[in-house]
């Protein structure tokens, strides 16, 4: 093979996250010559270590949507994964819960979204089948989902790496993408420079952007549209004393309100057993700002630049300003969770990690709800995955592959 044949054959892949590594080990694992960008000093640093855990059996998400059919396939992708690396894929179950009437109203319509997406053994709770299930959880009605699981998310970004070192895939950590350059439709040079290597170039045939909070600065590199705009929210927890995490036995969810664009505090047992209680849902100061005080002038300048951000603050100020309250007072933010478990106490809890949430904002100020990919030439961008997108990263790496090959030629 020719110098030439080799670039093409090579796939550059710019994020060591949770859907960059599944998408690497795909590549990988079908013979392709693989190399990872990674700019922290280790994996899944950021979106891919910070989350809940929860394997997501895709309950409420729009029939048809990316979002609905690639949870399901990743589900199952992600328990036979789970298996064969000897890593806990626990089946705790869901139960969304309806606090009135109105709720119930809504949850039925997510019921009837979860049954077209095939997601397996859901059923309506009354309040005395929510009792028997969740002793010390109240509300007028719930859908339990008994599928629903619980993961350790960075220990499977571990083991998909160790897959793409077996396969003869490159992860190059503390590595920084600085430029992409797209030629033709074969062709594309990856500037990126380390500590210990500096400033290197990489001639590839495909390169897959899978960066998650830097998902549209690093898509703009590579000539991509400004928009959708990358928007961050700190989600903080609070986590149960061990001597209370008996008060929930499986997850606990709200039912989401369709004029808010955040789903609303819940708790969530862990693999490690304990069980955190978030995410609020606050304006991060810094795309990688993990605490209050977290401040990068270059990312709020940036946001505030966003005519779409600005729309969405002008909208939905008012929830801004509760999600702010529920920040400064634990009273506050407990509250909203007491109205599903009345027992919980303040001093039940104290502070846990906090998350960072990669929000795509489009221009007109809607939050980008489905995954959504773009492409330009050989580079592949996947410009929006929240949640479920842990869930669903194998999938997201099939799908993601297939077009890949779809445009190769033959």
């Amino acid at each position: 093979m020719t110098a030439a044949g080799t670039a093409r054959e090579r796939v550059g892949v710019v994020g060591g996250g949770l859907v960059g590594l599944a998408v690497a080990r795909r590549l990988a694992q079908l013979g392709r010559e693989v190399v990872v960008f990674e700019k922290e000093d280790a994996l899944a640093t950021h979106q891919s270590g910070h989350n809940s855990g929860v394997v997501h059996a895709g309950l409420h998400y729009q029939p048809g949507s990316l979002k609905a059919t690639l949870c399901r396939r990743g589900v199952a992708l992600l328990r036979e994964f789970c298996a064969e690396h000897d890593l806990e894929f626990r089946e705790i179950g869901k139960v969304v819960v309806a606090r009135d009437d109105l709720e119930a109203g809504r949850l039925r319509a997510i019921e009837g979204r979860a049954r077209h997406n095939g997601v397996p053994g859901i059923r309506w709770l009354d309040q005395a089948g929510l009792r028997e299930l969740e002793p010390n959880v109240t509300g007028v009605a719930a859908l339990h989902s008994p599928t629903t699981a619980i993961v350790d998310y960075p220990a499977i970004a571990r083991a998909m790496a160790e897959d793409v070192a077996a396969a003869g895939g490159q992860i190059l950590l503390a590595t920084t993408v600085t430029a992409i350059s797209p030629a033709g439709a074969d062709a594309v040079t990856v500037t990126a420079g380390s500590r210990a290597a500096g400033s290197q170039t990489h001639q590839l045939g495909q390169v897959v952007l899978c960066a998650g909070l830097q998902a549209d600065s690093v898509a703009r590199l590579a000539g991509d549209d400004p928009g959708p705009a990358i928007v961050p929210f700190r989600g903080e927890y609070y986590r149960l004393v061990p001597a209370r995490t008996g008060l929930v036995r499986g997850l606990v969810y709200p039912v989401p309100d369709p004029a808010y664009p955040f789903l609303g505090v819940h708790l969530t047992p862990r693999v490690d057993g304990n069980v955190d209680i978030g995410p609020n849902a606050v304006l991060a100061l810094a795309r990688e700002g993990y605490r209050r005080r977290d401040l990068r002038l270059g990312d709020l300048a940036a946001v505030l630049r966003w005519p779409g951000a600005r729309r969405l603050f002008r909208q939905h100020w008012r929830a801004g300003l509760g999600e702010m309250r529920g920040s400064l007072s634990r009273r506050v933010f407990l509250a909203a969770a007491r109205e599903y478990v009345p027992d919980l106490r303040t001093s039940d809890v104290v502070r846990a990690p906090a998350g960072v949430r990669a929000q795509a904002v489009d221009a007109d100020g809607s939050l980008v709800d489905d995954f959504r990919i773009s492409r330009l030439g050989p580079v592949t961008a996947v410009r929006n995955a929240p949640s479920p997108a842990a869930t669903s990263s194998l999938a997201i790496a099939e799908h993601v592959v297939d077009q890949i090959a779809a445009r190769q030629p033959s």
